[in-house]
């Protein structure tokens, strides 16, 4: 099943459409589910719209902070349930409530208790691999995962590999919790073509339960049109998947930048295809407005998102 996040349903960061506009867009679009965890106080909305479209919510997600947000995450866990999703995503912040660096193995603790409740209520949890979370020094996922699965839970994963492919090719990025030293002495492969890189490996070990499909190039350039509170410009995680019109993109594009992108999902398709017991349960297009993304930008978002979904579907098929 091919989905489309709630902040994915607009053309330009300029849109400010209300949720039941969102839902007939979507399904207009084709898409097979909406992914979204109700705000507060909203949830009879979506339910509402939800209804009204017959657009499943199969999904959801937010990001935590542990020693502090797990009353949140076991309430999300509760929505899930109450509006039919399967999964719910799940970020962890890189430092928990008292500002110290989670280690991997309170990050696996976090997990086998997302694990407990998930099968309380009935939604499986999946960490997702994110940019700004203890993910982001992709060489931990595995070594998390490992320390999960010998206590006898699946680790499951969401699949952004946006956030891998644009550290490609780019040291400043590869900084990021001290990434690089690991790079640069093999300890850790992001390139998808060349053997014992990161998202083969998660994709072999069958973490991969959920997925956003977000292109993004090595060396992404960053996103000079939108920046954040504080006046950094956006990192940089997004590309056009398709041909931006003159002055609807502040770089260059490239169709052929996007390779290693597609590769990917070629590879997670490929191992859907080939394994009974795939974990893989749907995929999300998530091109999105956000300053790290296609903030400011003036191509269409939704018409890359279905243009990218049509392409997911015809390599399937």
């Amino acid at each position: 099943m091919i989905g489309i996040t709630g902040n994915a349903v607009c053309h330009t960061d300029r849109d400010n459409f209300d949720v039941d506009t969102r839902f007939r867009m979507a399904k207009e679009a084709g898409f097979d589910y909406y992914d979204k965890t109700p705000p507060t106080g909203e949830l009879e909305i979506y339910q509402r719209a939800s209804a009204k479209h017959a657009l499943p919510i199969r999904a959801g997600g937010f990001y935590y902070t542990r020693g502090r947000d797990e009353p949140l995450l076991e309430w999300h866990l509760r929505i899930a349930r109450e509006i039919g999703s399967v999964v719910q995503n799940i970020q962890i912040k890189p430092k928990d409530a008292n500002g110290k660096f989670v280690t991997d193995e309170e990050v696996a603790e976090s997990y086998v208790r997302a694990a407990q409740l998930g099968d309380k209520y009935g939604v499986a949890p999946s960490f997702e691999v994110h940019i700004n979370m203890w993910s982001e020094h992709f060489g931990r996922v595995s070594r998390v995962g490992e320390l999960v699965e010998k206590q006898g839970v699946k680790f499951n994963i969401t699949l952004d590999h946006s956030h891998v492919m644009f550290k490609i090719d780019n040291p400043k990025e590869q900084e990021v919790l001290g990434m690089r030293a690991d790079i640069e002495a093999g300890r850790v492969q992001l390139d998808p073509f060349k053997p014992g890189n990161v998202a083969s490996e998660w994709i072999a070990r069958n973490y991969v339960k959920h997925a956003h499909a977000r292109p993004a190039a090595p060396a992404n350039p960053v996103n000079i049109w939108a920046k954040h509170p504080d006046g950094s410009l956006g990192r940089g995680v997004q590309y056009p998947f398709l041909k931006p019109a003159p002055g609807e993109w502040h770089a260059e594009w490239d169709e052929a930048r996007l390779a290693p992108w597609k590769e990917v999902v070629r590879q997670l398709l490929a191992h859907h295809a080939a394994r009974g017991d795939s974990a893989l349960g749907q995929i999300s297009m998530e091109i999105i407005p956000a300053p790290d993304y296609g903030g400011g930008a003036k191509y269409s978002l939704l018409e890359n998102n279905i243009a990218c979904a049509n392409w997911i579907r015809a390599l399937w098929a």
